[in-house]
């Protein structure tokens, strides 16, 4: 009788035990496993963001020309379907950078092929005269800011067109003893000019010609 009670006092003490450790909770129990959904459970998810439909671009040839160089324009395309507007303006640009250098440094035969009888003869005079004066320019195109088309028109066969360059041009004059009498390499001064290229669009050759040359005030 007495073994009986002991043993139910130590499992009533074993009990209280357990209790006291199991029955409160710490707040670092491990978390119940959730059960993986069943494949045939759908759930619904939120829709994914719908891809923004493409915006139109703007056609390269419209940045190439000013608007009121548009009509013009429009009836060279009209007489001449293989004329680019973009594939010509990085024409004029590698002329206008080649004319300018032949121009600076005297080199007359070099330009003669690209430009008209009336520039050849305006270059080629003041050429002459810097010769005479002793004078040597050592002008450099530092950067071509922008070009662009800022007139256009068509007689006949014959197509017209004018690009307006905005550029900065580093600019040095020196005398025949070497010394500078004009400009400074280290400051470059932004021109604009106006050129207007001429081609008969009726002939086999693609090349323009330098008409005419202008200042923009």
């Amino acid at each position: 009788m007495t073994v009986i009670i002991i043993l139910a006092l130590v499992a009533l003490f074993i009990g209280l035990r357990l209790y006291s450790v199991l029955g409160e909770r710490t707040g670092h129990e491990q978390q119940p496993i959730l059960k993986p959904a069943d494949p045939d459970t759908r759930v619904d998810r939120p829709a994914p963001p719908a891809t923004p439909a493409p915006q139109p671009q703007a056609d390269s040839a419209d940045l190439a020309y000013l608007p009121t160089a548009g009509p013009g324009v429009r009836a060279l395309l009209a007489a001449d379907s293989s004329f680019d507007v973009a594939q010509f303006i990085e024409g004029a640009q590698a002329a206008y950078r080649m004319i300018l250098e032949a121009f600076w440094s005297g080199d007359l035969d070099k330009l003669r092929p690209h430009v008209a009888d009336n520039v050849y003869d305006a270059f080629a005079s003041s050429v002459k005269q810097r010769r005479d004066e002793g004078l040597v320019l050592e002008n450099r195109l530092v950067h071509i800011e922008q070009a662009l088309v800022s007139a256009a028109s068509i007689e006949q066969t014959v197509a017209f067109v004018t690009v307006r360059f905005e550029a900065d041009i580093a600019a040095v004059t020196r005398n025949k003893d070497g010394e500078v009498v004009a400009g400074s390499m280290s400051d470059a001064v932004q021109t604009r000019d106006l050129w207007t290229f001429r081609r008969d669009i009726a002939s086999r050759d693609p090349n323009w010609l330098l008409v005419e040359t202008d200042e923009e005030e």
